[in-house]
């Protein structure tokens, strides 16, 4: 009677721990692809600031020498390339983030199948 008890609450455990390490499992992951996806967000955005301030400095020139329209045009090019990069920083970051979110949810799915089968 006694080993019985031990057995089934040994087994009862391992289950509700097995359950709450796919949980931290899924969660690791999540935070894993989140910060990744921050880190490639943070990457292009310093880099499409870096192209905007060298276009930047390249039209203060051009309009030192007289040249307002290419000014215009160097400046509206920096623009142009930063927003493209931050879109696209935004986007995989996004990506990531459904990502990890859809793995969390199916092992957590798994989990709670697997303790509600037994």
């Amino acid at each position: 009677m006694k080993n019985a008890i031990i057995i089934s609450t040994t087994v009862l455990s391992l289950l509700l721990s097995a359950s709450a390490m796919a949980e931290d499992r899924g969660d690791r992951i999540e935070n894993r692809l989140d910060n990744k996806g921050d880190r490639i967000e943070n990457r292009l955005d310093n880099k499409g600031d870096r192209i905007e301030d060298r276009l930047d400095k390249r039209a203060d020139k051009a309009r030192e020498n007289g040249h307002e329209a290419r000014a215009n045009h160097l400046e509206n090019k920096g623009d142009r390339i930063d927003q493209r990069l931050d879109r696209k920083g935004d986007r995989i970051d996004n990506r990531l983030d459904r990502k990890g979110e859809r793995i969390n949810k199916r092992l957590e799915h798994h989990a709670s199948k697997r303790t509600a089968h037994r």
